[in-house]
């Protein structure tokens, strides 16, 4: 059996760590994730859905807060796995454990390389409009997804995808990749290739100033901005006043002289609201500051106290 040592920790990288399990010709050793992290009002710690995935299995799992240097480290090293295998980990490795894998040190990740390198492809693909994606598999080196591309898989982005389901979709596609890939590894019939250095962009993580809708920009840029940070960590504009977190929306085929975040239609179902280059878009869920996540029915029918022509989104 070709022994592993898996790092990973969110969603993504919990189905590609599962078909790693359930195939007989791979033994995981061991799984570093994060460490478990305190959530909701009551913060209870909560373990990574890699964590849970490796316990079930009766896996060894191993949390350092700073994986360079540590025990935990040191025990990969002595492990001496045939592959290190990481997808989604969330910290750097060093160079003295990427060398501790005999076959190689690999990486499942969510763009197609040498674009997007670093933590948050997904959301920038959905963010720039892009219309296709996929999924790279490379050798991991000292340089952030640098490494040489092993395999790729490309996947179309459809209107209707936001960052959560290509999530899903890249993390089966990542899976299905991996196992493809690994036994080529193995038998040497591989021939990396060199990432183009004149096509390297990246994305890195969203910082909290980047959740902000900006009505002055076109509909399609604050439908695209929308889309790129739901499920997770969800735009957010003031209406009237009140921070509301905007989950869902769709672009109108109807344009206005109206000021950027003006109501250009107000019913029972809908809300459509102006944007910066005269098209409208129209606002489907959303969660005002201290109430829950509502349809736009529901908050038309208790919360919104305003009219056709307001501008409740405003800019000095």
């Amino acid at each position: 059996m070709t022994s592993i040592v898996f790092m990973g920790t969110p969603e993504f990288a919990a189905p590609i760590l599962q078909s790693l399990i359930d195939d007989s010709a791979y033994n995981v050793l061991a799984v570093l994730t994060q460490p478990d992290r305190p959530v909701g009002r009551k913060r209870m710690l909560k373990p990574t859905p890699v964590k849970e995935v490796a316990v079930a299995a009766d896996i060894p799992v191993l949390q350092p807060n700073k994986l360079s240097g540590s025990d935990e480290m040191a025990q990969i090293i002595s492990l001496a796995p045939d592959f290190i295998i990481t997808a989604a980990y969330g910290q750097f490795l060093p160079t003295k454990l990427l060398d501790a894998a005999k076959m190689g040190a690999i990486n499942v990740h969510a763009s197609l390389l040498p674009k997007y390198r670093g933590g948050a492809p997904i959301h920038y693909a959905v963010l720039n409009g892009d219309e296709k994606t996929g999924v790279t598999i490379m050798y991991m080196i000292k340089a952030m997804d640098a490494g040489d591309i092993i395999a790729q898989e490309e996947l179309p982005i459809l209107p209707e995808d936001n960052t959560g389901s290509l999530f899903e979709k890249l993390s089966l596609l990542g899976r299905d990749l991996l196992l493809v890939t690994l036994p080529k590894l193995i038998s040497g019939d591989v021939t990396p290739v060199p990432q183009d250095v004149d096509k390297v962009s990246f994305s890195p993580n969203i910082q909290p100033e980047e959740e902000i809708l900006d009505f002055t920009k076109s509909a399609q840029v604050i439908h695209n901005k929308v889309r790129g940070l739901f499920p997770f960590p969800i735009a957010h504009t003031s209406i009237n006043g009140t921070r509301t977190k905007i989950q869902q929306t769709h672009l109108v085929d109807e344009t206005t002289d109206a000021k950027p975040g003006t109501v250009v239609k107000k019913g029972k179902h809908e809300l459509w609201l102006a944007a910066g280059d005269g098209h409208v878009i129209a606002i489907d869920e959303l969660q005002p500051a201290g109430k829950p996540k509502m349809t736009i029915t529901a908050y038309l029918n208790g919360h919104a106290n305003f009219a056709e022509g307001d501008q409740v989104i405003t800019y000095e």
